[in-house]
């Protein structure tokens, strides 16, 4: 009895912005065509699998409404909510690469920019995404690019400029929200002058952040909420209200990171989230550099510089290094360098200054912005011993120590 293999193959379709609206499609060895949009492209002739390679030039989007069962940052999930969505990418798994991210723009005229729903395993990259229209239902969880029950890896990707809002809706538009069922892999993004929360992550959502530009927004640059999770490292993060923040029952990984220049918290913990926070550089955030807001929350706080915080009107906590409303036993603090706070190093517990590692001293960065530590730095090799730096040493303070401490 003969055996029949079937073998699919997936193919590299190459596109082009006419200036009609329409796009030039072509495929190896096959005549160019015209098709009336990319979203068409998207959905009639990229199957699963497919790589679609988009030349310099613009992509717009015609919104489509869409209504949602389930939302995604109600208190009642089952709550109906009314969105618009830009590019719609559902039900396959296709790889959108642009030519660069400077030359090639989607710009999405909707809520949900650039929407994966039920698509596992897309990859989008080296392109721009701008442009964004909010939607009025306040529960939208409008971004550049939304994704739901899919895994999607976003790679060297802009996402700016998406600002527009609505006068009776206090959100903006996000940068990137994962959503039930999501599976992100953040790596080398820029997300840059949005109207809300960088990256968010809501109930079921789960994402490795790391090495990413986070600045200038309204919301926190990365809130991980309900039951979702986070590994986030090597992301510096600036000119947000807020910093990182873990709510509800999330589990974070905080490592590696510059929190800076936010206007009110840097980094906190609250509700009965986990959160590791080491190696960290907290620095020159309006109110507090690290809080634990709630006394349910627990993790640990460790090998962090968290310095010069608290210049800042009272807004969201005082202005000090580190506030604590959980017992340390709880939430041990180690190793950290804590210092120059504008309100005092530590509020809620006693100042830990030389007590379990911790110091209160100048850490010496090389410069304003530039967090590696001078030679004579007191913060190198004064981590925690049990940790090593990529070099074999201890473990250095602050954002290039431990073992994710790499440039």
């Amino acid at each position: 009895m003969g055996i029949w293999i079937w073998i699919l193959y997936a193919v590299t379709w190459q596109v082009a912005p006419l200036p009609s609206g329409g796009v030039r499609v072509q495929k190896a060895g096959a005549p160019a065509k015209e098709a009336p949009s990319l979203q068409w492209v998207l959905d009639s002739l990229a199957r699963d699998g497919d790589t679609l390679l988009l030349a310099t030039g613009r992509y717009e989007a015609i919104p489509r409404p869409y209504r949602e069962t389930v939302c995604g940052n109600c208190e009642t999930p089952q709550t109906p909510v009314q969105a618009t969505v830009g590019f719609w990418i559902r039900g396959k798994a296709l790889v959108i690469r642009g030519m660069d991210r400077d030359s090639t723009l989607l710009v999405t005229h909707a809520g949900y920019g650039v929407f994966f729903e039920d698509s596992w395993g897309s990859e989008i990259r080296d392109l721009t995404i701008t442009g964004g229209v909010r939607d009025p239902d306040g529960m939208a969880t409008d971004a550049g690019v939304v994704a739901k029950h899919s895994r999607v890896r976003i790679e060297h990707v802009v996402i700016r400029d998406n600002t527009d809002r609505v006068d009776t809706v206090v959100v903006g538009i996000g940068g990137i929200m994962g959503r039930e069922g999501a599976e992100l892999f953040i790596l080398n993004n820029e997300i840059r002058n949005n109207g809300w929360d960088g990256v968010a992550l809501y109930r079921g959502a789960m994402a490795v952040i790391a090495d990413n530009i986070i600045e200038k927004g309204r919301g926190a640059g990365i809130g991980v909420t309900w039951d979702a999770s986070a590994v986030i490292y090597r992301n510096r993060i600036m000119g947000y209200w807020k910093g990182i923040g873990a709510f509800g029952e999330s589990r974070v990984v905080v490592r590696n990171n510059v929190v800076y220049r936010n206007l009110g918290w840097g980094i906190i913990a609250t509700g009965s989230s986990s959160m590791e926070v080491v190696n960290n550089v907290i620095a020159e955030n309006g109110n507090c550099g690290f809080a634990v807001w709630e006394p349910t929350a627990r993790g640990i706080l460790k090998n962090n510089i968290i310095v010069g915080n608290g210049w800042k009107e009272e807004w969201v906590c005082p202005g000090v290094g580190v506030w604590m409303n959980a017992d340390t036993t709880r939430f041990p603090v180690r190793y950290n360098d804590v210092w120059n706070n504008y309100a005092g190093n530590y509020e809620g517990i006693p100042d830990l200054t030389g007590i379990s590692g911790n110091l209160s001293v100048d850490p010496k960065f090389q410069g304003s912005t530039d967090f590696r530590l001078q030679p004579d730095s007191p913060c190198r090799d004064a981590g925690d011993p049990a940790l090593v730096d990529p070099d074999g040493s201890r473990s250095d303070m602050g954002r290039y120590g431990g073992p994710w401490g790499r440039p």
